[in-house]
């Protein structure tokens, strides 16, 4: 099982109070590495769009896949926001 692929980790919403807009609860979604916003209890997650923005870290689970199944989703993540 792995949780992020290269350099970029899986994460599941699990509140979004306050940013309905703009995450969407029980979703999964692929967040960044920044040193600086998790010292500040932030993280730094990427959108449709492709576009990545800080959030509390409170906000987020680790998820874990399988390599391939992790592969494909963040390759397909990436395909949709390239559309967008």
């Amino acid at each position: 099982m792995i949780n992020q692929f290269k350099g970029k980790r899986l994460v599941i919403c699990i509140n979004n109070k306050g940013n309905e807009a703009s995450l969407e609860q029980w979703k999964v979604y692929q967040c960044l590495p920044d040193e600086n916003a998790e010292r500040h209890n932030e993280i730094r997650v990427i959108d449709e769009e492709g576009e990545d923005y800080l959030y509390p870290s409170g906000f987020f689970s680790p998820v874990s896949l399988e390599p391939s199944i992790a592969k494909i989703f963040i390759m397909q993540n990436s395909k949709n926001a390239q559309q967008a």
